[in-house]
C-alpha cells in the first residue's frame, strides 16, 4: 500500500527521534556570546534555562525528517522561483558552528518546497523534468546563504514549511525543516494564487507533528519587504 507523504514524514521522523540525541543535546551544545566568547564550564548554566534567560547565543539546531521529496545534485542557484507564482520571500539562512558560534562559509546549503497551490518538482513527485523551488548555494565569509523564491503553499497533512540541508566538506551537518507564524500565512494566503488552493492550511504548527518534535527552534523570522518577506533564521551545526 502506498504511503501518502505526511505519512512517510511521520515515519522518518520517528526513526530520526529514536537516532537524534540531537534535540536532547540542544541546550548543552552551546557557546556565551561576548568579546570573550567563553565557554560554559558548569552543567547548571547550560540548557533550556540558558537558551531562556539569553545567556547562550547559539545552540544546535534539531535534525527533522527530510521528507518523500528531495533530490540530490541540485542546481547551484539563488533564485528558484522558476516562474511560479506567488508572495516574494527572500530567504538568508545562516549556518553557525553550534561549539564556537563562529560562522561556517562556502557551507552548501539546499532548499526544497511546495508550490502556492502544494505541489512540488522533480520526478520524485511525479514532475519529472522540473526543478521549481529548488537550489543549493554557498554561504559567505560570514555564513549566510540567500535564496530568493516564493511564500510556500501547504498540503494535506502538514504545516506550512520549507525544507533544508546543510553540507560542509562533503558531509550532511544538517537536516531540518523551517516554518512560518499563522498570523503571517492568514495574511498571505487571502491573495491570489493561494486564495485558490485555500486561505488556513488544515494543519496548523501546534497540531504538525514534526513541528512538535523541535520544528518551534526552525520558526523563521519574517519582515515585510515591498510587496514580499524577507526571512531569516541561524542555524547551529554540529561539525566534526
Amino acid at each position: 500500500m502506498l504511503m501518502t507523504p505526511h505519512e512517510t514524514d511521520l515515519i522518518e521522523n520517528e526513526r530520526l527521534t529514536r537516532r537524534g540525541s540531537l534535540l536532547r543535546l540542544a541546550g548543552l551544545a552551546a557557546a556565551v556570546g561576548g568579546a570573550g566568547a567563553r565557554r560554559l564550564d558548569s552543567a547548571n548554566a547550560a540548557g533550556p534555562l540558558a537558551v531562556s534567560s539569553g545567556l547562550v547565543r547559539c545552540v544546535l539546531t534539531p535534525e527533522l525528517t527530510e521528507g518523500p521529496y528531495y533530490v540530490a545534485g541540485e542546481k547551484l542557484r539563488r533564485d528558484v522561483t522558476e516562474g511560479k507564482p506567488g508572495t516574494s520571500l527572500l530567504l538568508n539562512l545562516t549556518v553557525v558552528n553550534a561549539s564556537t558560534c563562529k560562522a561556517v562559509k562556502n557551507a552548501s546549503v539546499e532548499i526544497w518546497h511546495c508550490d502556492a497551490g502544494g505541489v512540488y518538482s522533480g520526478s520524485v513527485a511525479n514532475n519529472p523534468g522540473t526543478n521549481f523551488l529548488r537550489g543549493v548555494q554557498k554561504t559567505s565569509a560570514t555564513g549566510i546563504a540567500t535564496f530568493k523564491t516564493i511564500y510556500p503553499g501547504f498540503y494535506q497533512g502538514r504545516a506550512v514549511h520549507i525544507h533544508v540541508k546543510v553540507h560542509v566538506g562533503g558531509s550532511v551537518v544538517h537536516t531540518g525543516q523551517l516554518f512560518f507564524p499563522a498570523s503571517l500565512t492568514n495574511v498571505v494566503y487571502k491573495r491570489a494564487p493561494y486564495s485558490a488552493h485555500g486561505t488556513t492550511p488544515d494543519t496548523l504548527n501546534p497540531n504538525d507533528s514534526i513541528f512538535r518534535n523541535g520544528g518551534s527552534k526552525g520558526l523563521l523570522t519574517l519582515k515585510k519587504s515591498g510587496a514580499g518577506y524577507v526571512g531569516s533564521i541561524g542555524m547551529g551545526v554540529h561539525l566534526a
